[in-house]
């Protein structure tokens, strides 16, 4: 990602300004080894002319922290593969889970089981709105929602949500240069 200067003076960067070739599909989707040479030659083209833009990014940090961190993204983000950044995962232990966007959209499939644990993420998520507008939502009844309303309210204090500490910026680097062997970004000023 390389940043240049806009008449607003905020930084656009390599990733936004070369959008083509970071999505171009032989980028998010390496060949595989039966591919014939030319597509091989051109996956190698894009990965390094998307690696120089993303080692020259001065948010290459950050994109890379939240790429291995916080969200389970495709294609190649911050100068790695997707394959990379599961390797950075497993030596760091952190799992992040993909986006269920049904779910956050509210969309939810008829005559299906309720996940309890769904019902309380969506109350929590949308206090104000009503049970009645929930239950629609989960695609399941009025009494549903309730009863698996009343059962995370008698089991609060029982099983408290144990969450593991995010990794340091500073491990996520140590991890991306063990796994690609490269030296670390130098630390931009934003």
């Amino acid at each position: 990602m390389r940043a240049t200067q806009t008449t607003t003076s905020a930084p656009v960067t390599g990733c936004v300004e070369f959008a083509s070739l970071f999505q171009d599909p032989f980028l998010e989707e390496p060949p595989n080894t039966s591919a014939s040479a030319p597509d091989r030659r051109r996956h190698q083209l894009l990965t390094q002319r998307a690696e120089s833009l993303c080692h020259a990014c001065p948010l290459q940090r950050e994109c890379l922290y939240d790429a291995v961190v916080k969200n389970d993204v495709s294609g190649y983000v911050a100068g790695t593969t997707r394959k990379e950044r599961m390797q950075m995962r497993r030596l760091l232990e952190v799992t992040v889970e993909p986006e269920d966007f049904d779910t956050l959209a509210g969309v939810t499939g008829r005559h299906r089981q309720v996940d309890h644990d769904e019902v309380v993420r969506l109350r929590n998520a949308n206090p104000h709105e009503s049970l009645e507008m929930l239950a629609q939502r989960m695609g399941c009844s009025l009494s549903t929602v309730k009863r698996h309303l009343r059962k995370a309210r008698r089991t609060v204090d029982v099983t408290p949500i144990r969450r593991s500490t995010p990794p340091s910026l500073a491990r996520v680097m140590a991890a991306f240069r063990t796994v690609t062997r490269t030296p670390s970004p130098a630390r931009r000023a934003a």
